[in-house]
């Protein structure tokens, strides 16, 4: 007969052993789940690419240029037009009662130093009315503070001074957090010699908390789903609705416009394609 000490040594060593094995064998089912994610996102690039490519390519009265990375491109958002850049337009529109083209300069991948060389020369070749930019979120797996400020230095002093820039995203993760923490008052220290207005993408995002670290990501678990961009775009809109309310107030309605009470009503013209039709 085993002893009841020997017995339950055993019985714990084994209920361990099948945590243990419970654990890890959750733990591969993730990073299964993630891997499967990535796959499918990636899929997604040139889709999200030529949708904003066919976009630039919708007139409007206003001229909204995007400069940034795979988040300016909605990747992990379930369509193009539901990325941040998407929002913005959308609430641009709205504000103004004006249409709006987006030229969407953005490439997924996209480091500060690939900014400057892919997209700050075609950037020179507008005259926008509105600019966003969110850049530098792919420095961190290999931040250098030296390069990053020399190349965050050069996209800065292509902007308008009215452009708004985003600081760098939250992380979360406590080792990119320290490096995110570094690049942001670079960021923010060249902004101000320039003159330009940072919006906090970090801050918007650290405030969602631990329910945010479930809620805000797609299936790979790094770019933003719709909620997360809804987040993103919630850091610009403030600043954004501002300028463009200032410097493109709505039309008022004028009295001719408005059909007198007994006047038999006539059919509404089909409404002008938008950037962000799908």
């Amino acid at each position: 007969m085993v002893p009841k000490k020997k017995l339950a040594l055993f019985t714990a060593g084994v209920s361990t052993a099948a945590v243990g094995i419970g654990a890890w064998a959750g733990i591969r089912r993730a990073q299964a789940r993630v891997a499967r994610g990535r796959t499918t996102i990636n899929e997604t690039l040139p889709v999200h690419s030529k949708w904003w490519r066919d976009t630039a390519n919708t007139e409007g009265e206003l001229l909204y240029v995007a400069l940034g990375d795979s988040a300016a491109q909605g990747i992990g958002a379930s369509a193009p037009k539901n990325s941040y850049v998407g929002v913005i337009a959308d609430h641009i529109r709205a504000t103004t009662g004006r249409t709006v083209r987006v030229v969407n300069l953005s490439v997924s991948g996209a480091t500060v130093a690939l900014a400057v060389a892919d997209q700050l020369p075609r950037f020179a070749t507008f005259q926008p009315d509105i600019v966003t930019v969110a850049i530098g979120a792919n420095d961190i797996a290999a931040f250098e503070p030296d390069l990053f400020e020399a190349g965050i230095r050069k996209v800065f002093e292509a902007l308008p001074k009215d452009a708004v820039v985003a600081d760098l995203p939250c992380f979360y993760l406590p080792w990119n957090e320290k490096k995110v923490a570094v690049g942001n008052r670079i960021l923010r220290k060249v902004a101000a010699e320039r003159g330009l207005t940072v919006v906090p993408l970090h801050d918007t995002m650290k405030r969602e908390g631990v329910r945010g670290m479930v809620t805000q990501f797609a299936e790979d678990l790094f770019h933003p789903n719709d909620h997360g961009y809804r987040v993103w775009a919630s850091a610009f809109l403030p600043e954004v609705t501002a300028r463009v309310a200032e410097r493109f107030p709505r039309r008022p309605h004028t009295l001719e416009s408005t059909p007198a009470a007994d006047d038999e009503p006539t059919a509404s013209p089909a409404p002008e394609a938008t950037a962000t039709s799908a």
